[in-house]
């Protein structure tokens, strides 16, 4: 039990969010306690919900989880994040950040990313502060476990909500462990990376693509030189790696 409370304190919660005493009998089943993820304005958490929706064909919520999974890694540099099956319905991605990020900043990623990607994401308005229940826990009413699962494992829970049993804390831990957190210069490139284009005067036709970006602030990834990329990022006091010189959205 010691691992898996180390891991999600590693991963998910902000320093002294939650008592260890009152974690332990939350992952023990005693008592289950939804938890809003930010706190004092700021949360290391980012989660997703992927339910089955009315008139879903079997296991299409989980396909779009892993599309989704899939473009925060290929498009944005991303970590793998964390899946969670849930005790009512559907699928959780759990993202983490290295260090808590500004909740309306994490919601309007939420936000950017549905508009820019993927417009059937569902994204409530108070997505970031809503309470959850970080698993694995006991859904009372129900008697099944919300739990982390391996991702190679999703496919075969798409029909069947939560877990009849605990899920080992070791098992839980382990999955955890491989889990890393997302640093504040990804984080920082993809939300920049997801704003709405500036609306501007289309250019001549003999006029170079890259000089649409009279100023940092109107750089357009699309039309940038690999320099005006490397500018604009260090403007943001973030050091580009490989990862932010790739363009950020492939054709889809």
């Amino acid at each position: 039990m010691e691992k898996l409370i180390a891991q999600l304190l590693r991963l998910y919660l902000v320093p002294g969010q939650l008592a260890p005493e009152l974690l332990r009998q939350h992952l023990l089943g005693q008592v289950t306690l939804p938890l809003s993820l930010p706190a004092g304005g700021e949360t290391r958490a980012l989660i997703l919900d992927f339910d089955k929706a009315k008139g879903d064909a079997d296991g299409d919520h989980w396909t779009r989880l892993c599309a989704v999974a899939q473009a925060l890694q290929a498009d944005y540099g991303f970590p793998a994040p964390g899946v969670s099956i849930s005790a009512d319905a559907g699928f959780r991605l759990w993202l983490s950040f290295e260090v808590p990020v500004p909740a309306a900043e994490a919601q309007r990623f939420l936000e950017q990313l549905r508009d820019t990607a993927f417009p059937e994401l569902a994204v409530a308005p108070d997505a970031v502060d809503r309470p959850v229940a970080l698993p694995p826990c006991l859904d009372p009413a129900s008697g099944r476990w919300s739990a982390f699962i391996h991702p190679g494992m999703g496919a075969s829970f798409a029909d069947e909500p939560g877990l009849e049993m605990a899920p080992p804390p070791l098992a839980q831990a382990a999955f955890l462990e491989q889990l890393e957190t997302i640093g504040a210069d990804q984080f920082n490139a993809a939300l920049w990376s997801l704003q709405p284009a500036p609306v501007g005067a289309p250019l001549a036709p003999s006029e170079p693509a890259a000089q649409a970006a009279s100023a940092p602030g109107e750089l357009l990834l699309r039309d940038a030189t690999l320099e005006d990329i490397v500018r604009h990022l260090h403007a943001r006091n973030i050091e580009p790696t490989f990862r932010h010189l790739i363009p950020a959205h492939s054709p889809r």
